[in-house]
């Protein structure tokens, strides 16, 4: 038996990041519970027809729902302001899940050009494989959207900021030339977070999530999550998930749960200290570029203001020098750890060229931004004058290196 706790519609985000979607077992326990489990018994052969047959709402097997799965979905529904919520095994489950459910051999697909190394192979590589045609557009470049959207369009899929130069798109004029032409938006808002900026508010129909990054927020478990209508959700989104199983494991939703628990304290910490790094970054003299939205040298800096509440946790910057500069720069790093991964407590610093972006064309590199010379930062929960005094050594060192290199 369990006992479930009415989500009170007025509660702010905070309160609901802690209690929202709450069930307690019969034993009342204060921490949300963990239904480790895949299969449920039933009382009788005539309860078991009767839920195969939807006839009653129970659950039936841990791919299709599962207790703990159910509390985090509907979490992040209140978070979101969506009416339905999907788990996935991972960010790009999520991904490719919220694209697959509802194209076909035929269908017209627009992308923005600056995405995950990722989701551009699945727009690039698979849905052309599937006979669905795609076209990739300067997502900051309104003119380029209303042309690519000039035909009927099944669906739209951008992300803002961008992975890794971090260019703002505007959300509610994409929308609005996408819906003119019956497309649905996706938006991969795992570089803003819930707590930063809201795209169904903005227009968009579906938003995506890999839960691995600042909704774990600890590097300690994959995940993805796809917010929706409840119609989408059923019409698509269900039978999709039912039968190709791309589904969380209870593990993983119940970290993802007590992780929401923080997630508006660690983001505001977040983008306070990514910030302070910029600004300090900002200051260094040499760097080819600093990129920040929440720096008014950002090109995008009014439009980020006006569709996010806080800049982010991600700051890319550029050092001269290429490839060889950024290694010599990487491998000073003392407190920052390389990885590709991002939105952990850690701070953590990547290589695009030769890490999440390494598979595309030096041509498409060069239309993303993207050079040898390029980092991408995440920052993290760690006291930002250590971080500047970290990342100065390792820019002192990287320099002091070139310079000896090129005396010899």
């Amino acid at each position: 038996m369990t006992q479930r706790e009415s989500s009170n519609p007025s509660w702010r985000p905070a309160t609901n990041l802690v209690r929202g979607g709450l069930t307690r077992s019969g034993f009342s326990e204060t921490s949300e519970a963990l239904y480790m489990t895949s299969g449920y018994v039933y009382e009788s052969a005539e309860e078991a027809e009767a839920a195969f047959s939807n006839d009653i709402d129970r659950y039936i097997y841990s791919r299709y729902a599962n207790p703990t799965l159910s509390m985090l979905e509907e979490r992040l529904c209140l978070l979101e302001g969506a009416e339905a919520c999907a788990t996935t095994a991972s960010g790009m489950a999520a991904v490719f899940a919220a694209l697959a459910c509802q194209v076909e051999a035929g269908d017209y697909v627009v992308a923005s050009r600056a995405l995950f190394g990722s989701c551009l192979y699945i727009i690039n590589d698979i849905l052309p494989r599937l006979g669905v045609e795609t076209r990739v557009v300067d997502g900051t470049d309104l003119a380029e959207w209303e042309d690519a959207l000039s035909r009927p369009t099944k669906c739209v899929f951008l992300e803002t900021p961008t992975n890794p130069t971090l260019e703002i798109i505007d959300l509610a004029a994409v929308c609005e030339l996408a819906h003119a032409v019956g497309a649905r938006v996706i938006v991969d808002n795992v570089f803003s977070t819930p707590m930063l900026q809201r795209p169904l508010q903005l227009g968009a129909d579906i938003v995506v999530y890999s839960t691995t990054k600042h909704i774990d927020g600890q590097g300690r478990s994959l995940g993805g999550a796809i917010l929706c209508d409840a119609e989408f959700h059923k019409e698509f989104v269900t039978p999709f998930m039912r039968h190709t199983g791309p589904a969380l494991s209870p593990f993983n939703a119940w970290i993802c749960l007590k992780g929401l628990e923080t997630l508006d304290l660690r983001v505001r910490q977040h983008c306070e200290n990514a910030r302070a790094v910029a600004e300090f970054l900002e200051g260094q003299p040499g760097l080819n570029r600093v990129i920040y939205p929440g720096l008014a040298s950002h090109p995008q800096h009014d439009l980020a203001k006006t569709q996010m509440s806080g800049a982010s946790s991600m700051v890319s910057f550029e050092l001269p020098g290429g490839k060889e500069a950024a290694f010599r720069f990487l491998n000073a790093l003392e407190i920052i750890d390389l990885s590709n991964n991002l939105g952990d407590a850690k701070s953590l610093i990547t290589h695009p060229e030769t890490t999440t972006h390494q598979r595309l064309s030096d041509e498409e590199r060069v239309q993303l931004g993207i050079n040898g010379g390029l980092v991408r930062l995440s920052v993290g929960l760690e006291d930002p004058l250590d971080l500047q005094d970290d990342i100065a050594r390792a820019l002192d060192f990287s320099a002091l290196k070139a310079d000896r290199a090129v005396r010899r």
